[in-house]
């Protein structure tokens, strides 16, 4: 992704000899920030008070050499970009914790450095403070987080912990509730909750439609046995009390974000969007910007909802060109080697062309590529002081101009992992890259574990200057998630579970009009992946399927 440096004697000799890789052969002197000094303030510490006097606020102050500006990620999934190096975190998840602060400064040409800092800290969240998060301390809108995969999910009320848990049963889709007619009210929600005197009101503006349990829907005079949007108007203001719950949800995906057990419960049948006979609500995530509430279905003690808010509405992504014709698919059914008759490799060191500074040997053993249990694991491994990771490429085995392709994986886990799905044009031993085009479905690095990228390379826009986006999600290395890229003669667009991040016009001056190939990597370090963690083992790239269509 980045840049390297050349010195002119050696540019012929290495146009010649260089295989199209994700580098950028551009000269100028860029240099990654260095000498990164992170310091923060724990508001309130006195020698009788440690770990701050319980606001759970932190100040943050960092500074590094050749940084124009900087990133904070935090453990709750949520980030902070900082010109000045300089942001303020309420923490509030009750108690003392310590909580991993990845801090990133980025310099010219999108050369970053990135490193960790501890902060324990004391928390005694109270009602005044959910007042603050939900109202903005006068009023504050929410929305369904329809982009974000169980933003509606159910699973099992009871004493099991290994079900009691965020979506044990079902977890809907990016915007699977705007397809259908008969739920497609759900979205048009705005949820408001205002601060008036001290006390805590709230607005729910649906339109005048409901989304209804299908147990439900004899409230709303609907019959039936499917879930159903009916006429149904939610009117007037409603009071909200704040309580702490006796309930403590032992397991849960939000484990981590959890902020206390407080109980949410609306005057006069209030309900948030979705009616399910209940007007109780717990909350079990609260920052900002994002709300994970969880509600026990009527009075069945079986059935428990939960629902994802956040304070931006998310926009569904406008009908684009589509392929429906499956051309290429491996499903990695059959334990072993990968199919030889659709997958080739890349093997050796980078001193054969993808350079970047990577680390990593490419082999094709099963210590690092196998298919087992349904699934294809790319696994980096360190060996002795160097690591081992296995590039597979479909070149000579399937190669194809526009189309719609669909990778299903779970990436990986620790600083300096760099596992990618991505393509790159065929004619890259004549047409030296960036001139043959690369197009990144995906890109992520394991020290920012919440953050995917995509990104196109080609003249003008290469290295880093590639013309990229990125989006957030929770839980790419615990879970699988869908990335796409639907390739047309009009555009490029890049998707995470459906939900489009990135586009790129298509012209007939791009080099995205001809034949490319797939490759499926773990890289380990280099420019893009980073420091790599002193304590990394291993840690593997799972791919579910791969799906071409045109």
């Amino acid at each position: 992704m980045k840049k390297k440096l050349f010195n002119t004697i050696t540019i012929f000799t290495l146009l010649l000899m260089v295989n199209c890789s994700k580098d950028d052969y551009s000269f100028g002197a860029l240099t990654a920030p260095s000498n990164f000094e992170v310091q923060y303030e724990l508001i309130g510490k006195t020698a009788d008070l440690p770990d701050g006097d319980g606001s759970g606020k932190v100040k943050f102050a960092v500074k590094a050499d050749d940084a124009i500006s900087y990133k904070f990620i935090f453990p709750d999934g949520t980030s902070e970009n900082s010109p000045s190096g300089e942001y303020q975190k309420l923490f509030t998840k009750v108690g003392v914790h310590t909580y991993t602060v990845t801090v990133i400064a980025s310099g010219k040409g999108g050369l970053a450095t990135n490193t960790t800092v501890d902060v324990t800290v004391l928390s005694t969240f109270n009602d005044d403070q959910a007042k603050e998060l939900l109202s903005g301390g006068s009023s504050k809108k929410w929305y369904f987080s329809a982009s974000e995969k169980g933003h509606l999910a159910v699973g099992p009320n009871n004493d099991n912990p290994e079900q009691n848990y965020f979506g044990y049963w079902y977890q809907a889709v990016a915007f699977e509730k705007a397809g259908a007619a008969s739920s497609s009210c759900l979205y048009d929600n705005v949820l408001t909750f205002s601060e008036v005197a001290g006390e805590l009101k709230f607005n729910l503006d649906n339109g005048g439609k409901t989304f209804f349990n299908a147990t439900y829907l004899s409230v709303g005079g609907g019959s039936g046995s499917d879930d159903s949007c009916l006429d149904y108007v939610a009117t007037g203001t409603k009071s909200v009390s704040l309580s702490l719950s006796e309930s403590v949800i032992t397991k849960n995906t939000n484990a981590a974000t959890q902020t206390r057990s407080t109980l949410m419960t609306f005057s006069e049948g209030g309900f948030m969007g979705y009616y399910i006979g209940q007007s109780t609500y717990e909350i079990l995530s609260l920052t900002e910007n994002r709300m994970v509430v969880r509600a026990v279905m009527g009075n069945d003690a079986g059935a428990a909802w939960y629902h994802v808010f956040t304070t931006t509405k998310p926009v569904q992504s406008s009908t684009t060109a589509d392929y429906t014709n499956l051309v290429f698919s491996d499903e990695f059914n059959t334990d072993g080697a990968p199919d030889a008759t659709k997958w080739g490799y890349d093997l050796g060191t980078g001193d054969n062309g993808w350079g970047n500074s990577e680390e990593q040997i490419y082999t094709n053993t099963s210590d690092n590529v196998i298919v087992s249990g349904g699934s294809l694991k790319i696994i980096a491994k360190k060996v002795g002081s160097g690591y081992t990771s296995a590039r597979l490429k479909s070149e000579n085995k399937f190669e194809f101009t526009y189309g719609k392709i669909e990778i299903k994986a779970k990436l990986t886990t620790g600083a300096g992992t760099w596992p990618a799905l991505w393509m790159l044009g065929e004619d890259y031993a004549t047409n030296t890259w960036p001139g043959c085009g690369e197009i990144d479905i995906m890109e992520y690095k394991g020290s920012q574990p919440t953050t995917i990228y995509g990104t196109l390379h080609y003249p003008g826009n290469s290295g880093g200057n590639g013309n990229g986006g990125s989006t957030t999600i929770a839980n790419a290395a615990t879970e699988f998630h869908v990335y796409k890229a639907i390739w047309s003669p009009a555009s490029v667009k890049l998707y995470v579970d459906d939900v489009l991040f990135h586009t790129v016009t298509n012209t007939s001056s791009l080099p995205f009009n001809k034949d490319f190939f797939l490759i499926m990597n773990v890289a380990m370090g280099g420019t893009f992946g980073g420091a790599i963690d002193s304590g990394f083992t291993q840690s593997s790239m799972e791919v579910d399927y791969i799906r071409v269509y045109q």
